[in-house]
Formats: structure tokens, sequence, C-alpha cells
């Protein structure tokens, strides 16, 4: 189907059944998102720079000088630098609910949207081989795909160039749930919990960026860089789409 074919249909399904707006329930009128209406669009609270390289939280206020960032203090990461497109808080959060928990794949094309509007992310990872965290297979089955395999392949669509996906990661052993573990409790949590899949080999001199849902501790992303790094990769950075 062409692009203006497939562009008259969903404009028609529109019409038919109108879209509603995932984060407040509300009818989608107009706007640049398809699956958050005009009020809520607004309230993304996009990343951009001056931010953390480490995590890639914004700072807020006077820049000048050396910054601590209270987001990612404690830990020590095995990767360079990192970026997030969005603070995972209201309509963001809504939009990584919808395709985390609720089969919600028809929001891909807004993350990919707001992904392609967030040039720090694009710049970042443009002519990369992006890397999803991966689920455990009980997991994926349970859930039917991995999202941030998904998430991966929208922020390659975004970035363009070479930028493409590569699955070279497998989680190894079956961890419960890090939503109620501090810092040192999700490290635990996450020990030799990643490995690399049978048969694939790293490129050294390769860049490598690994992709995730969301940043709260950075635990889960800096067990997946160990591996990556004990594997031989060299120029490694970490992207998610929320951070929070």
């Amino acid at each position: 189907m062409s692009q203006p074919l497939r562009q008259f249909v969903r404009g028609l399904a529109d019409v038919v059944f109108p879209p509603v707006c995932v984060h407040c329930g509300g009818v989608v009128e107009g706007g640049v998102l398809r699956h958050l209406c005009v009020r809520c669009e607004p309230l993304i609270h996009r990343a951009s720079s001056p931010c953390c390289t480490t995590c890639g939280h914004p700072f807020f206020g006077e820049v000048e000088g050396e910054r601590l960032c209270p987001h990612c203090e404690g830990l020590r990461p095995v990767y360079g630098e990192g970026r997030t497109a969005t603070l995972f808080k209201g309509p963001a959060r809504a939009l990584i609910h919808a395709l985390k928990y609720h089969h919600g794949l028809h929001v891909l094309v807004d993350i990919e949207a707001i992904v392609r509007a967030s040039p720090h992310v694009t710049d970042f990872i443009r002519d990369a081989i992006v890397v999803p965290v991966p689920l455990h297979p009980r997991k994926e089955r349970e859930r039917g795909y991995n999202q941030t395999a998904l998430l991966a392949a929208a922020f390659a669509r975004a970035a363009g160039g070479s930028t493409r996906v590569e699955t070279v990661l497998s989680r190894v052993v079956d961890t419960p749930s890090q939503t109620a573990f501090d810092r040192r409790e999700r490290r635990e949590n996450l020990k030799n919990a990643f490995a690399l899949r049978s048969g694939v080999t790293i490129t050294p001199a390769s860049p490598y960026i690994l992709i995730d849902d969301v940043f709260t501790t950075g635990s889960t992303l800096n067990s997946c860089a160990d591996v990556l790094r004990r594997a031989g990769a060299l120029n490694l950075n970490i992207v998610t789409f929320g951070h929070g």
C-alpha cells in the first residue's frame, strides 16, 4: 500500500473510530501525535541538553561548574554516555504503559515521532548498532513481544542513516520485578542475569547503543553493558525513551 493511500485509510479510520488519548481518555482531534490529545501532548517533558552525560536527565537552572546528578549517584557505569528522550511522567509514562502492559503496539508511531523530534538522541545513535535489553523467554512468551526490541526499531527508524538493530543479548535468569528494589537490591537481583547470545560476535570498533524503555537506577542497562564490554565492545553507550 502506498504512503498516500495509507494516510487516506488512516484518516478515514480516525473519522469512524476516533483515537482515544492514552493519558486522559479523551478523543484525539488534531495535534501532531495520534494517541495523545492536544491538551496532553504539551505535557510531555522532553529531555534536552544540558543533561547528565551518564543517565541523560536534564540539568535545570544554573549549569555552570561541575554538576553532580542525584539520579545516577552511586552508579559506576561501564558504558560511556547516556541519553533519554523524555522524563518518565504523565503522557510519556502513559505511552510506555500502553505498550508494555496493554498490548498497545499502536502507540509506537507516537514514540517514534517523539524520538524523531529529539535531535540530542537521534544524532547520538545515528549509524550505531542499537541493542535492545532482552526479556526472559518466559516473560516474552507471556507478553507476546519484547517492548524494548520494538522501541529499538523505532529509535533506529527515527535516527536513520545506517542505524540498525541487532539482538545480541539474552536474559538467562528469570529475575523478579525490579520495581520494589532499591539500587543495591537491583544490582544483586541482576547479577549474571544477561549473557551474549550464542554465535554472536562483537566487533570492537563498532558503536553499540543499548536501548531500554526507562532509566530508573541504571542497574539493568549497566548489567547489559558489562556483558558487552566483556565481549569486546569498546564504543558503548545507552539510550532510553524515559527517565524516572
